[in-house]
């Protein structure tokens, strides 16, 4: 949690860049014009998952092993039917209703409904073998979590993940204010996102399931040729968002960055989401003290406000005390 919450407040000052929203006045920009318009989203994102990964497997180094096998039996027979869809409907239902969850990564709901799966299962020594099971519900809770963190994201604007944070940044620089208000305000919005979630999926399988050969293919790709053309396109998706070289130079930095963060496990998710959400806090917060006169008793006059708080204040300290407890547990039983 330390290093979340350090992620964190290193989006939300890197969200301070710009030109002050209430007195117009240039913030961290040393005299750089370019970062007048603050630091873009795109450029950092791209940075900290593009160019960070390649980085990270340069310095791995790739062996890969490619096996020359024709591909058959792509969809599912009556037995793989019986055997999984009471695992696809399990790691649904569980990974719906922890996606929606704020701040819940779609990698915990995997993990838990593979191992509820293997909990219940009658032949647990055969997960981790490829059995059908183990892959169904697992990967249909990583979907269902998908889906379910676009419910707090369209009607509280609370991004749960990195993926929901990009979409939100999408949604606020067309002038698209997720919220309470957004399907009345803007229903054509809401649902065609709805509706192109149904629609992917479909065009998903229209087109992975015919044409997956030729993607194995591009696995024989020499990874030289494959890193080199994967930091080309880094560059021209940069590049051509402002046709500003700053902006370049920006993606290659948290490309360094974000490969210093993978290196010393720190997590980008809180890293986004601070970058984000940060000016849309900074405006409110800034609001609410004016109109309190500076006295942050404000979030705290309001009923819904209050409880929120005081939710957020647990969920922040819970782990210390969980951390006690569990420092006490080991201690009694070491004792014995």
């Amino acid at each position: 949690m330390a290093k979340a919450i350090m992620m964190a407040l290193l989006g939300l000052m890197l969200a301070s860049v710009g030109i002050d929203p209430l007195t117009s006045y240039p913030r961290f920009t040393y005299d750089i014009l370019a970062l007048r318009d603050g630091l873009g989203l795109v450029q950092i994102v791209i940075g900290l998952f593009g160019v960070s990964e390649i980085l990270v497997t340069l310095e791995k180094g790739v062996r890969r092993t490619i096996f020359d096998t024709e591909i058959k039996g792509l969809l599912p027979n009556l037995r793989d039917w019986k055997d999984s869809i009471f695992p696809i409907t399990r790691g649904s239902v569980v990974g719906f209703f922890l996606g929606i969850i704020p701040g819940m990564s779609v990698v915990i709901p995997t993990f838990v409904s593979y191992a509820l799966e293997k909990k219940i299962s009658k032949h647990p020594e055969k997960f981790g073998t490829g059995v059908i099971e183990g892959v169904a519900a697992p990967e249909s809770a990583n979907n269902a979590a998908s889906s379910g963190a676009m419910i707090p994201l369209l009607s509280l604007g609370i991004p749960c993940g990195a993926a929901s944070a990009l979409v939100l940044g999408a949604m606020m620089i067309y002038g698209v204010v997720p919220g309470p208000l957004l399907i009345s305000q803007s229903p054509q919005i809401f649902w065609g996102v709805i509706g192109s979630m149904y629609i992917g999926n479909v065009m998903l399988l229209l087109l992975n399931l015919p044409l997956i050969s030729i993607w194995v293919k591009t696995l024989k790709t020499p990874y030289p040729i494959l890193f080199t053309l994967i930091l080309l396109f880094c560059l021209i998706g940069s590049y051509t968002i402002a046709n500003s070289i700053t902006d370049v130079v920006i993606m290659i930095i948290f490309g360094f960055v974000g490969y210093l963060m993978k290196k010393f496990e720190y997590e980008m998710a809180p890293m986004v989401m601070g970058l984000v959400l940060g000016p849309l806090m900074e405006k409110n917060f800034r609001t609410s003290m004016i109109m309190s006169h500076g006295s942050p008793d404000i979030f705290f006059r309001r009923p819904i406000s209050m409880v929120l708080m005081v939710l957020a204040i647990l969920v922040l300290t819970s782990p210390f005390f969980m951390k006690k407890r569990l420092g006490e547990e080991i201690i009694q039983e070491g004792e014995e």
